[in-house]
């Protein structure tokens, strides 16, 4: 392959984030992203193929019964959701181990081809049992593919540059977000509805599998990642989760980052998501045909991902400016608000619940998403390499251990109480562990990688905030 092209200007001080940057730095970002991009695809064809699956699926037990198919394939998809959420975590654990120990690169080719395969065998689910173990191995890959990409990047990138090749990162997985209400909506126009053929969506998107003979190809471990793999040694190795808690500056970061991701992926996937069932569910109440639902549910879950391709980038763009725990705490009170103020004004909308959901949702994808993009930034701010997919992978995975009874509960709640809006009310109260990982974690807005950490030094100081020496690419 041949050597990155170089040509960095004298004063990097006066540059933007993108400017004087090798052409190697965007061949990373460019795979990182569409691995990315591509997962985020599949997760979200669930998302919308969810409702209209699992009661394909339950259908026929079903058949004199249409009170007791609906509440229990809301109660069904909460499940689905919670697993999938466990698989992610424990692929994120996983994963993450192996992604500071094989190698970012690698990582990456072994998950994407993990979450095409079984995204596509999802497809040929013959019951909703099946269909959920298919889903825990898509979420395998899926969970892993985060940690591996993100570190991948941060440390291909300088530290200039580092923060907003991150939320672009971030930010691009909307456009996976938008590409899987695409895939939907032609399936339902083009074929006669998701009803009957959602299938089709899930055999879509295995396509992602041909990424890894790009990423084969083109994509070295990063220098920083063979530097700490060549001074491993017992008291410094590399990907163990042991020592994110071993030393007490780590254990407070790893505890912030936890909190930090559970209260994200608690609102998003837990209630956010859960916006097409919702519209779905109430176009059904106003007697509306099928095809037309899914037309609907596409179109508005399309611009509630335009809504968070514009928040990812906006949250990069102000935790840059201001500080990384202000941009946590703003961004999960806004995601509480635009969560409820969407649910409750569909509810009993019936036929104007469109129209509200095209305002709404973009403006709750806006608030939700954002957070995310802080998590790719600021979650590889926390760790040293030896530690950092394994940190990135946890703080995330962890998280969705978590989070994962939040779609159950919504699920459950929804059932009993005739409607998703009271069960929301309940389940975005984990945004109050978003406000506390924002108070306990440090700020480090302007600082580089961290490398390692001097213990006694910092027990002298009493590990206030985490001031280590930093790496740069060279």
């Amino acid at each position: 392959m041949p050597e990155p092209i170089t040509s960095p200007p004298a004063d990097e001080k006066n540059l933007r984030w993108y400017q004087g940057l090798e052409r190697y730095c965007w061949l990373v970002l460019v795979i990182a992203a569409l691995g990315w991009l591509f997962d985020t695809m599949d997760q979200n064809l669930f998302n919308l193929v969810r409702r209209p699956s699992v009661v394909d699926l339950l259908r026929p037990h079903y058949l004199n019964d249409p009170a007791g198919l609906d509440a229990k394939a809301k109660s069904v998809a909460g499940i689905l959701t919670s697993v999938f959420l466990i698989g992610w975590s424990v692929g994120g654990f996983l994963f993450g181990i192996i992604g500071d120990r094989l190698g970012r690169a690698k990582t990456m080719i072994v998950t994407i081809l993990i979450y095409a395969v079984f995204t596509g065998l999802s497809g040929v689910a013959s019951n909703w049992y099946i269909y959920a173990l298919f889903r825990f191995l898509t979420a395998l890959g899926v969970g892993g593919e985060f940690a591996a990409g993100a570190s991948l990047v941060a440390e291909t990138f300088p530290s200039r540059s580092r923060p907003m090749a991150l939320g672009s990162l971030q930010a691009l997985s909307a456009v996976g977000n938008m590409m899987a209400a695409i895939i939907t909506l032609i399936i339902s126009s083009g074929m006669g509805g998701l009803d009957t053929h959602w299938r089709w969506a899930y055999f879509v998107g295995a396509l992602p599998a041909v990424l890894v003979f790009w990423i084969a190809k083109d994509v070295r471990e990063p220098e920083a990642w063979r530097r700490a793999k060549e001074q491993a040694s017992v008291d410094k190795e590399l990907g163990s989760i042991g020592q994110l808690f071993d030393h007490p500056i780590l254990r407070r970061h790893t505890i912030a980052g936890v909190l930090l991701a559970t209260a994200g992926v608690g609102g998003l996937w837990g209630v956010g998501f859960f916006s097409p069932d919702m519209l779905n569910t109430e176009l059904r109440a106003s007697g509306m045909k099928a095809t037309q639902i899914g037309n609907y549910t596409s179109i508005m879950y399309f611009v509630q991902q335009v809504g968070a391709f514009l928040g990812c980038y906006a949250f990069a763009m102000f935790t840059e400016r201001t500080s990384r725990r202000l941009a946590f705490t703003i961004g999960y009170a806004l995601s509480w608000v635009s969560v409820l103020a969407f649910f409750w004004a569909i509810q009993g909308a019936g036929t104007h619940a469109f129209g509200r959901a095209m305002i709404l949702a973009p403006i709750m994808g806006f608030c939700t998403l954002g957070p995310f993009s802080g998590f790719t930034i600021y979650f590889p701010e926390l760790f040293p390499t030896r530690l950092r997919a394994t940190g990135c992978g946890f703080c995330y995975n962890a998280a969705r251990v978590l989070a994962a009874a939040a779609p159950f509960v919504l699920g459950a709640l929804a059932a009993k109480l005739g409607g998703y809006a009271q069960a929301a009310t309940v389940v975005t109260f984990i945004y109050v562990l978003g406000f506390l990982g924002a108070f306990l974690g440090p700020e480090t807005r302007g600082r580089g990688l961290p490398e390692d950490i001097d213990i006694e030094r910092d027990r002298a100081r009493g590990f206030p905030v985490m001031t280590v020496p930093t790496t740069e690419p060279e």
